[in-house]
């Protein structure tokens, strides 16, 4: 197999490493990463030893996701992958591995719970469960026996399942703040405002050449109340599987703002208006 034959098959497998990648990390920032180191490895090495191509491709972006899913979260930036936030299921014991299959709702139905697991049983999870992959396979992915790999599936099923009713209550609870506090802004309703600030509440923002922090619900509140326009214009969207709204102006996004909540309570918001930054595409 030449370079350029190496190069096309790569490229046709290229759309499902990059699926297989998103849902094991939730971000398509960090899939585009890992797909491609596993090109830069795949390159490096011997094609002509490579019984598999695909098998050994869905092995190696596995693996390196699992490197990321293990290094510390504080070394890996927001990658700010906005989701449209549609209602939750009402379906009580809903198929985990339907829900993790459809690509718009891999951060709305189940990041939050995903990230309950060990990052092998996340593995061993979505490559048997959602991509049909045969345990011999998922095996070489984690680094374990067909039949411990059997076992990682399976615990995460269990854990998923057990999760899944609570994480979809705190979603609920989220939207509901996120819309109170929108209502809030475009009223001008300071009391309203600090009812949903916890009182050590801090405001991060972005705005490119510029960064500003405001610390305590005082602060926060007090400029909120003048972003009334900015508010009318924001609809609620899921950010990294977090609470938050996206303003549009027109077909043009301006900002995204993350809401951190502890307790029913605003304890933290991310925003970020840096044109060269914000994602390109408009939330459904």
């Amino acid at each position: 197999m030449d370079d350029e034959e190496l190069a096309e098959r790569f490229e046709h497998a290229r759309p499902r490493l990059r699926a297989i990648a998103t849902r094991l990390l939730g971000s398509s920032a960090d899939a585009d990463d890992a797909v491609q180191e596993t090109w830069l490895r795949l390159a490096r090495s011997d094609a002509a030893t490579i019984d598999n191509l695909d098998a050994w491709c869905t092995t190696v972006v596995s693996r390196i996701s699992l490197d990321m899913l293990r290094a510390p979260r504080t070394t890996r930036e927001r990658s700010w992958n906005v989701e449209p936030w549609r209602d939750e299921p009402t379906d009580p014991t809903p198929d985990l591995a339907d829900l993790v299959d459809q690509s718009d709702r891999v951060n709305v139905a189940l990041l939050v719970i995903l990230d309950a697991l060990t990052p092998a049983e996340r593995i061993a999870f979505v490559l048997h469960d959602v991509f049909g992959q045969p345990f011999d396979e998922v095996a070489d992915a984690v680094g374990r026996s067909p039949a411990a790999a059997r076992q990682l599936a399976s615990r995460a099923r269990r854990r998923l399942r057990e999760a899944s009713a609570p994480a979809r209550a705190d979603r609920r609870r989220g939207r509901a703040l996120v819309e109170a506090w929108l209502s809030a802004v475009q009223e001008g309703d300071l009391d309203a405002l600090l009812g949903l600030l916890h009182e050590d509440a801090t405001l991060h923002a972005e705005y490119g050449t510029t960064r500003q922090t405001l610390n305590g619900r005082d602060e926060i509140a007090a400029q909120a109340v003048l972003a009334a326009r900015l508010a009318a214009h924001s609809t609620p969207v899921l950010i990294d599987g977090l609470p938050g709204v996206a303003a549009m102006f027109g077909d043009r996004l301006v900002s995204l703002m993350t809401f951190d909540v502890v307790d029913g309570r605003i304890i933290g918001l991310e925003v970020l208006a840096d044109p060269a930054r914000l994602p390109g595409a408009r939330p459904a």
